[in-house]
């Protein structure tokens, strides 16, 4: 069993892990390093970490509906399309080293950087509900399938997705993100289940400073609007991007 201390570092790294996945995203890049640190195996330590995802995005749902930011219809018909996804994702044993998933996940954030600082068009202006569009159904689809494999950095794909194809606000972004994220989190956490790739001890202590994190995270964007996320949204995709290419 691990020491106290050990437990109560966890708990820290959970509940400001919380807080950027729910501000921005990427905060996996923190947590599965602390869970290998701590002695967990890459795989155990990848289902793990969707325990703590899971309790985040329920406090996170649940907080962003007392601040009645809501949009269960349309965030019901987004999760149904990363289902498949998830699952397939999270079956299949794709073989990839390290430091090629690091450079991969390291282009793809400084990618969603530029494209969140690329002006939108003077006639496009984002809304509550976005645009309709079925282009978002398949992204929606394939950022399930990296969630359900990977997970870390899957927030800013969502983000990316819906205020760039849907042009969406982005305090309306976040709480779909979050709703989204529970969804696909449940099919691809049961597999990590079923092959017992989850130490219980270590999820629930992560869980419990993700969902605290998650709900305050939840307040603030809500208060502090689109301009405070898109802020705490670049800066935490650049610093996670420099430790990617192994420049922080």
């Amino acid at each position: 069993m691990p020491e106290y201390y050990e437990l109560l570092i966890l708990f820290g790294v959970g509940l400001l892990t919380g807080v950027i996945n729910i501000m921005a995203g990427g905060g996996s890049s923190l947590t599965l390093p602390t869970l290998i640190f701590l002695g967990l195996d890459s795989a155990t330590a990848n289902g793990t970490n969707r325990v703590g995802i899971l309790i985040q995005s329920i406090f996170a749902t649940l907080s962003f509906r007392k601040e009645k930011i809501t949009g269960l219809n349309l965030s019901l018909r987004l999760a149904a399309f990363t289902i498949p996804g998830a699952i397939i994702g999270a079956l299949i044993a794709v073989r990839m080293s390290d430091r090629w998933f690091e450079i991969i996940l390291g282009i793809i954030m400084i990618g969603v950087i530029i494209s969140m600082l690329v002006p939108q068009s003077k006639n496009l202006v984002t809304s509550d509900q976005g645009q309709k569009t079925w282009l978002v159904y398949p992204a929606m689809f394939a950022i399930g399938f990296y969630g359900g494999f990977i997970q870390v950095g899957v927030g800013f794909l969502i983000m990316a997705a819906l205020y760039h194809i849907m042009k969406m606000n982005l305090v309306f972004v976040n709480m779909h993100k979050v709703f989204i994220t529970l969804i696909f989190t449940i099919p691809a956490l049961l597999i990590f289940i079923w092959t017992d790739n989850v130490d219980w001890l270590l999820g629930f202590v992560l869980a419990a400073g993700n969902g605290l994190g998650g709900w305050w995270a939840a307040r603030i964007s809500v208060k502090g609007g689109e301009k405070v996320i898109r802020y705490i949204m670049i800066a935490a995709i650049f610093i996670i991007a420099l430790k990617l290419f192994g420049l922080f």
